[in-house]
């Protein structure tokens, strides 16, 4: 079997999904063709154009699979490309445009939410990474819709949503159970916040809550990681200086010590508004750390009750505050094995393979 894997915005936790589909669905003869994650509106509707310029060789080729992320431009390289349409095409949103939070100022633009109703229109199959993504996706397709000038048939949303199934992005096991969990018993407790340092996962929430417990006297020390970009928040300049004597981290780390950071948290904290997976949020349970997310977007949808709060800075402090007075009253770390890729591959072959075999 012959497959294209087409990424057109291939940051870190695309990039990491695509080569574990080519990893573990290894009996396909896969060619991947992607595009830097950056310049967002250009690669939404550029990403035709530079494949058709760059690498139109391969697009001329047959395969019987054509796996695409949901901001490629899919509909428009069919029209380029019509031998792609005789394909089994597979649209894979690790996100949607029209639930993607809005930056200070910043206005919804339509022609990212055409692309991905266009291409959902052309697939075969659409995966979502959450029910949160999917259903977004479907609601904010249709209210997208009704403020448009003409009122049209919208049959179409419910064609696209009886093609639509939930399939999250799989961690890739470890290969050492032994070392999950070894954060020191002895020390104070490790609390880790691993996003990208962005004004939608929420810095500045949950830095009030960390200066709340150290001005209540709390022992704890601090970590933040994640993925860091030239200009960010004001609030981790101040955070740094604030909370200095809590930190034990600061900053995007090589990935070695990462995976140590994360092997020595106790806890490790969402504040996020925007949050369609949470990829780094499970990537440290699997390391042993015991999540507190906030009760809404995705996380109901991976964490019991027990591993959420309300959502405010309160009740972050309050939960917080429970767990380092009381360990004993903390839960464990969930299994997530059930997330990786080895419990998750029949899932994905049925899904991918549907009709070719």
């Amino acid at each position: 079997m012959r497959a294209l894997l087409l990424s057109a915005y291939h940051t870190d936790s695309h990039r990491r999904w695509a080569a574990g589909v080519m990893r573990w669905l290894d009996e396909v003869d896969w060619t991947l063709l992607q595009l830097p994650g950056r310049h967002f509106a250009w690669r939404m509707r550029g990403n035709p154009l530079h494949w058709h310029t760059e690498s139109g060789a391969v697009l001329e080729q047959d395969y019987d699979l054509v796996l695409a992320t949901s901001m490629v431009d899919l509909a428009t390289l069919i029209g380029l490309y019509p031998n792609l349409g005789k394909s089994r095409k597979v649209l894979y949103f690790h996100e949607n445009q029209f639930e993607y939070p809005l930056s200070p100022g910043q206005k919804r633009r339509a022609e990212p939410l055409m692309v991905s109703l266009y291409a959902g229109l052309v697939a075969d199959c659409l995966l979502f990474n959450s029910v949160y993504n999917r259903d977004t996706y479907l609601c904010g397709l249709e209210q997208f819709m009704r403020r448009m000038p003409e009122r049209l048939d919208l049959s179409f949303i419910e064609q696209l949503a009886a093609r639509s199934r939930v399939l999250p992005v799989p961690l890739e096991p470890r290969t050492n159970r032994a070392d999950v969990g070894l954060a020191d018993p002895d020390a104070a407790p490790l609390i880790l916040w691993n996003h990208r340092w962005e004004y939608d996962k929420q810095p500045k929430a949950f830095f009030a809550a960390c200066t709340e417990l150290d001005r209540q006297g709390f022992d704890f020390r601090l970590a933040v990681a994640g993925q860091t970009f030239r200009q960010q928040p004001e609030v981790f300049a101040q955070a740094q200086l604030q909370l200095a004597h809590r930190i034990e981290a600061w900053g995007h780390q090589p990935r070695a010590d990462y995976e140590a950071l994360l092997q020595r948290s106790a806890i490790v904290v969402s504040t996020a508004l925007h949050e369609f997976q949470g990829l780094a949020m499970l990537e440290a349970v699997q390391a042993g750390s015991i999540p507190l997310v906030p009760d809404r977007l995705c996380y109901p949808e991976f964490y019991g009750p027990q591993y959420r709060y309300q959502g405010s800075v309160e009740a972050l402090v309050q939960q917080l505050g429970n767990w380092l007075e009381n360990p004993d009253q903390r839960p464990p770390a969930p299994s997530i094995e059930h997330w990786e890729w080895p419990a998750m591959l029949a899932q994905y072959t049925h899904a991918l393979y549907d009709g070719l075999v």
